[in-house]
């Protein structure tokens, strides 16, 4: 088979791999991009677009079921489950069309559709159908394979139909019981989401909170938001056992901190964390080494373990966030098109989980900054202190932010609030420019929004 020669090989269109095919091959570099699914990585096919598009009609749902707080009069809600997932799919498709756009016409960039694996230190075959291979060769591969959900051992669950985040998007009916193994991001979106749609559901969680790298008060306040709007979450809980013992029709043994708990439901959702996408690609052919559970070892620059072999995005392991994956290619695409070296340690990693209200996060926890040595003061405020929260209804939540007592910088921060992650990304520009506490204590903003209620945040401290 003869062997074509590139200047680079770019493994899978992610957030990260796109766009750095693209500036590759712009920069003049013989590129060839290479996707065995659909253009644009999890994010656009399988997380964020799809799972924030639906989670926003659920957010309708609840606000015309709340319309009489509002001295608004509607009738009974009504789910239309398959409008909402065509909506959904619209908007997937459209983005989808507008990451092929990106590659159509890019001088010197390939894109293959097929499935990657090393076949040698440099050397890449490509499956593009049962009877057709592709062999490949660069000096500089990337691989951008990302990862995927991880399924846990309990007795039952393979021979039951469980759901995980890849396909419960695609369920023709919403559940009427769905029970929920894992308290984390995934878990607790999805959790709202259809509690919203009206289905009874369960939040089955092995640690002692929800949301096990947040503080416990937050995580707490989370807890609550979800109870009072019908979901029931066991703590401290393992699922013993899972059987399917008709159609839609699961038995699910559990026990948790209160005892033991045998439900009756009809879907199971797992979302216990995730793996990388590595099998698939031989990696020892090529030298490339993988750490703990299997992701890929870089170093701080990317780099893996054969010499012009890089890993960015999920797929080597740390914050798995879509724009962790694309300030990964940022990084990349600068050493190699510009000599610079860059690297990953000390950068910010800023999230938001999309539960309503956002919990909008950077930076160290009160607990992590005290196991760090830090001296700290906390700025902390109910949301039911904040004028805007108040007008609109919305008093839920929670602002919380960590000091350095020290320089009276901030740390990091906690934002449980309508849009949360907007307010949280107005505290990350003023920890990166170094910013006293004191300043936005002081400063002046418009009256009446959200961000304004962080001069009466920063007066608690």
């Amino acid at each position: 088979m003869q062997v074509e020669q590139f200047q680079a090989i770019i493994i899978g269109s992610g957030q990260g791999g796109g766009p750095l095919a693209t500036d590759l091959a712009e920069a003049g570099w013989k590129t060839a991009l290479i996707e065995k699914g659909n253009p644009g990585g999890t994010c656009v096919n399988r997380g964020c677009t799809p799972t924030k598009t639906v989670a926003a009609s659920a957010r309708v749902a609840h606000l015309v079921s709340r319309a009489g707080d509002f001295g608004v009069r509607t009738g009974p809600v009504v789910i239309d489950l398959p409008a909402i997932l065509n909506r959904k799919d619209d908007v997937v498709e459209m983005f989808r069309k507008s990451v092929k756009k990106s590659f159509k016409n890019v001088e010197n960039l390939t894109y293959i559709s097929g499935e990657a694996r090393f076949t040698g230190e440099k050397e890449i075959e490509v499956q593009i159908s049962p009877e057709e291979k592709r062999q490949l060769r660069a000096d500089t591969i990337v691989i951008n394979t990302g990862s995927r959900p991880a399924i846990p051992d309990i007795p039952g669950l393979a021979e039951t139909p469980y759901l995980t985040s890849r396909s419960i998007l695609d369920v023709e009916h919403v559940p009427a019981e769905l029970l929920i193994i894992g308290g984390g991001y995934v878990g607790v979106e999805y959790a709202q989401m259809f509690r919203r749609f009206g289905s009874e559901v369960y939040i089955a969680q092995r640690g002692e909170q929800l949301l096990t790298h947040e503080d416990a008060d937050v995580a707490e306040n989370i807890q609550h938001i979800l109870e009072d709007e019908g979901i029931k979450v066991f703590l401290d809980a393992k699922v013993n056992s899972l059987k399917e013992i008709a159609l839609l029709n699961i038995n699910a043994k559990i026990k948790y901190s209160g005892g033991k708990e045998k439900l009756k439901v009809t879907h199971v959702l797992v979302a216990t964390g995730r793996t990388p996408n590595c099998e698939s690609l031989e990696l020892a052919k090529s030298n490339i080494k993988t750490g703990e559970n299997g992701y890929i070892a870089v170093d701080a620059s990317l780099k893996t373990s054969c010499d012009g072999v890089f890993a960015i995005g999920d797929v080597k392991g740390g914050p798995a966030f879509t724009h962790i994956a694309y300030d990964d290619y940022r990084i990349l695409s600068n050493h190699l098109l510009n000599g610079k070296s860059i690297d990953f340690h000390d950068r910010m990693v800023p999230y938001t989980i999309f539960t309503d209200p956002q919990l909008g996060r950077i930076g160290l926890t009160e607990k992590a900054a005290i196991e760090q040595g830090f001296d700290v003061k906390i700025a902390e405020m109910p949301l039911s202190h904040a004028a805007r929260a108040i007008e609109t209804g919305e008093t839920r939540g929670k602002m919380k932010v960590v000091i350095d007592a020290t320089t009276d910088r901030i740390l990091g921060c906690a934002i449980l609030a309508p849009e949360g992650g907007e307010v949280m990304s107005a505290l990350q520009m003023a920890m990166m420019g170094e910013l006293p506490y004191t300043e936005i204590r002081d400063g002046v903003f418009a009256h009446p929004t959200m961000t304004e209620s962080l001069n009466n945040l920063f007066e608690t401290v």
